[in-house]
């Protein structure tokens, strides 16, 4: 009797999940409509931000554009507040969000997310031809800058062996020139905005290997729209395992870190 209430619950459950399988027709809807609404914060050099001229660009930008160019819809982006932005998918303002998010534990209750399609973290960053600091285990006992209210901050904090002194700036751009004339050893900052400031002064600057603390990103969809988010994974895997987010990466990061292999 036992195995039988078992296996009738398997068979129930096998048939809910079917059913709800076959009631997502979340990708389907998109392909409809021919256009991705993607939700994110206009602000966020160098994942989505704004030129001078209004002209929205970053990573996330083209790497969105050039899935929407393989599956045959237009890309439309929706700007929205980061503090409400999951409330904001949840009430189908967007279809997604693809914008540098953090995938956390709390966010994945909310959320479906993909596969990180880049490790971004806490890195530390050195004067290019600095032979002392090989890794972060060399800061201790070394100066270094982070920017004043940045996860930079408590990243450094956590160095072990622990730095003679860590130097709050106001901005990055500051620690940086700080670390460039001397007055700093070391930068430690968030891994997409070093490497992409790193990018913008070549020869000036190298990023450390491995991360002092890992913050994979990923694109977040509503918990049920399973065939979407399956859909724009396959063509994520597709990007990376042909080159293209590489490149994409090595425009604006000079040099590709959405490879798994290099995490």
């Amino acid at each position: 009797m036992k195995k039988a209430v078992i296996f009738l619950l398997a068979v129930m459950m096998f048939a809910f999940a079917a059913t709800a399988q076959a009631a997502d027709s979340s990708w389907d809807k998109v392909k409809e409509k021919g256009v991705l609404v993607i939700g994110l914060d206009d602000a966020f050099p160098p994942m989505g931000f704004r030129l001078d001229d209004g002209t929205l660009t970053g990573f996330d930008i083209d790497a969105a554009e050039e899935l929407g160019k393989r599956l045959g819809i237009e890309i439309k982006w929706q700007p929205t507040a980061w503090d409400g932005v999951i409330h904001s998918l949840n009430a189908k303002k967007f279809d997604c969000i693809w914008n540098g998010m953090t995938i956390t534990p709390e966010r994945a209750e909310k959320v479906l997310f993909t596969k990180p399609y880049i490790m971004d973290g806490q890195i530390a960053v050195v004067a290019m031809g600095n032979k002392e600091i090989k890794n972060s285990n060399d800061l201790g006992g070394k100066v270094v800058g982070v920017q004043k209210g940045s996860p930079a901050l408590e990243a450094a904090k956590s160095l072990d062996p622990a730095p003679a002194e860590i130097r709050e700036y106001d901005t990055n751009p500051k620690a940086f020139l700080d670390l460039e004339s001397g007055r700093i050893a070391s930068v430690v900052v968030d891994n997409v905005s070093g490497r992409y400031y790193i990018a913008q002064r070549p020869g000036k600057y190298l990023a450390l290997t491995g991360f002092i603390s890992s913050e994979p990103f990923g694109v977040a969809f509503r918990k049920n729209e399973v065939a979407l988010r399956d859909k724009v994974q396959k063509t994520i895997d597709e990007m990376v395992a042909d080159g293209t987010m590489g490149k994409i990466s090595r425009k604006w990061f000079g040099e590709d870190i959405t490879n798994p292999e290099k995490w």
